[in-house]
């Protein structure tokens, strides 16, 4: 996909998908021209800073727990956006494994723009694996695609903040798959799917230690209420009467929930 100049007024499905793409993984006070990943995109696309980050304000429009927050994006929202936006939401994988084509093809002719450590964080953690014979290769690809995506989305929809805890730094925040990565082909990648967990959660969370239910409210298993150790019962109590905190834009799916309590909470199996 060759896309150049800046005099290019109608926006394409190629750069629409990016621009979803993108706005899906920043949070919304992150949504304006001086953020370098707008900047960066808008590089790739020919584009001023200020195009592209008033086309991911304009998604914001579209985002029906941001209008309803009375969070307001831009009115110049487009057939296309529309439509996009909507395919996002039937078919996550689909649309973020050819987003991340796209993404590669495009920006790979680019330079990112230096971190404040000198060091591209955005990419570091990507890394080339030797071929290892067809079936083995393809299943190391497979799992990548997306999971990168996952996790910023999940960061941006809890504003980088656990969803129990409210702890806010990202070094100890984990996305977790409510429904897991290998139960659930078609929803890999939705960020409804996930919940931002810190690390101690996130492992009680992926036991079955505790879980969520519909009405967003906290579980506690009793294996850890009943504690020989009374530091893990004070850790885990002050849990069982909270309630997750509220999402930005995706609340997680009852149905998902559902599951994670029938299949997983070790108090449901044992009954």
């Amino acid at each position: 996909m060759a896309i150049a100049g800046t005099s290019r007024k109608r926006w394409s499905e190629e750069e629409t998908v990016l621009a979803l793409y993108l706005y899906f993984q920043l949070p919304f006070g992150k949504l304006h021209s001086g953020n370098p990943e707008i900047q960066e995109l808008a590089a790739a696309l020919g584009r001023t800073n200020s195009s592209v980050a008033m086309k991911l304000c304009n998604f914001a429009s579209l985002d029906p727990k941001i209008t309803d927050s009375g969070r307001k994006g831009l009115d110049g929202a487009s057939k296309l956006d529309r439509a996009t936006y909507a395919e996002f939401g039937q078919d996550w994988t689909d649309l973020v494994s050819r987003a991340e084509g796209l993404w590669t093809t495009q920006l790979g002719q680019f330079e990112p723009p230096p971190s404040p450590t000198g060091l591209n964080e955005k990419y570091s953690e990507f890394r080339f694996e030797p071929y290892q014979g067809e079936s083995t290769t393809q299943a190391l690809v497979n799992q990548r695609i997306g999971q990168d995506f996952f996790r910023r989305a999940v960061l941006a929809n809890y504003e980088e903040t656990c969803c129990i805890t409210g702890i806010a730094d990202p070094r100890l925040l984990t996305a977790s798959h409510i429904k897991p990565w290998g139960k659930d082909s078609e929803n890999r990648h939705n960020p409804a799917n996930g919940l931002l967990l810190s690390a101690t959660l996130d492992r009680a969370f992926d036991r079955g230690l505790i879980t969520v239910d519909r009405q967003r409210n906290i579980r506690v298993s009793r294996q850890l209420r009943e504690s020989q150790s009374r530091e893990t019962r004070d850790y885990f109590e002050q849990f069982e009467t909270a309630t997750l905190r509220s999402a930005i834009r995706f609340d997680p799916e009852p149905a998902f929930l559902d599951w994670h309590n029938e299949h997983c909470f070790v108090d449901q199996r044992a009954a």
